[in-house]
């Protein structure tokens, strides 16, 4: 049955974006709020808008050094927080901290109702390592959300799926060494993309050896191959039974992305939310957190974020 979603979105959300022409716009969020609202199943998203995190929720994921880096450029209003991809910008402290804010109060809300499922399109910021940005991601707001999982909400077991073309290098590192947070990544093969990482034979360390799951895809994988990895992934959340499921819908993905290799439809996108709605009906008591991520093609993201909201909310 439908179901209604929580929309993370509004000026704020749109405001975590770099200007001069970089593929990660501002003008992403409202190329998906467009097409969204055309969607026969609008009617089933409540809106609200993000609020700013504070220091010390910022600093769940992140180090108090690395957040005092973010303020500074950010007071600078230029220059680089990583090796050229993320740009500073006058306040770009304050539109990554509303990133983090506003997946925050979706897991809240998740987590103690009123609601089951949140989409967050301008979220999921998965390259930012606990100390660095890297890969147009400033906080990374997933890694948070995560850490607050466990911390505030008392969880044992969070699973992080990821089908953005980029691996999710930020959240796999970041808890490489921590079994309880589950992780299954599907992205274009390392040898061919930014970051590099994410081989098969990296599955955890230390007490989370076997833990992870990632999953390198040729350069020109379409749905087809899509189909019939993500029944890999179904396989290993049925074994490790999460209580929370996280979803990183990045629409970089989609054939005709102007920085990546792969040739989904939004179809992979679609069927993605809705099993792993399913997954979550089964193991945690329906609860999904789903953010947009990455995408550079403008119709792609619209059409594919659309999918995933729709795929949450089912018929």
């Amino acid at each position: 049955m439908a179901e209604q979603v929580l929309l993370i979105c509004g000026e704020e959300a749109a405001a975590y974006g770099f200007p001069d022409g970089h593929p990660f716009g501002p003008d992403r969020h409202d190329a998906f709020m467009a097409e969204l609202d055309r969607s026969a199943k609008v009617g089933s998203v409540t809106k609200q808008r993000p609020r700013l995190a504070s220091r010390e929720e910022i600093q769940y994921f992140h180090t108090s050094e690395y957040v005092d880096h973010v303020i500074a450029y950010s007071q600078q209003g230029y220059g680089a927080l990583d090796h050229g991809d993320t740009p500073a910008y006058p306040g770009v402290y304050e539109a990554a901290a509303h990133v983090v804010g506003g997946t925050l109060d979706a897991l809240a809300a998740i987590m103690s109702g009123p609601h089951r499922k949140a989409f967050a399109p301008i979220g999921g910021l998965h390259h930012a390592a606990r100390g660095a940005a890297a890969g147009f991601c400033v906080f990374n707001d997933a890694g948070v959300a995560i850490e607050a999982a466990f911390k505030l909400h008392g969880l044992e077991r969070v699973a992080y799926i990821d089908i953005d073309a980029h691996h999710g290098d930020g959240v796999f590192y970041g808890f490489e060494e921590d079994p309880r947070a589950l992780f299954a990544d599907i992205h274009e093969d390392g040898r061919s993309l930014y970051p590099g990482t994410g081989s098969r034979d990296e599955t955890g360390r230390g007490a989370a050896a076997g833990t992870k799951l990632n999953i390198p895809m040729p350069p020109g994988a379409d749905d087809a191959a899509f189909f019939e990895v993500w029944q890999e992934v179904e396989a290993y959340i049925d074994a490790h039974e999460p209580q929370l499921l996280l979803l990183n819908c990045g629409a970089d993905s989609l054939a005709g992305d102007p920085i990546t290799h792969m040739r989904y439809s939004e179809e992979a996108h679609g069927h993605a939310a809705v099993r792993v709605a399913a997954l979550a009906e089964r193991h945690c008591a329906g609860r999904v957190l789903a953010w947009g991520c990455g995408g550079y093609n403008r119709r792609n993201l619209a059409r594919a974020w659309t999918r995933a909201v729709e795929g949450l909310i089912g018929d």
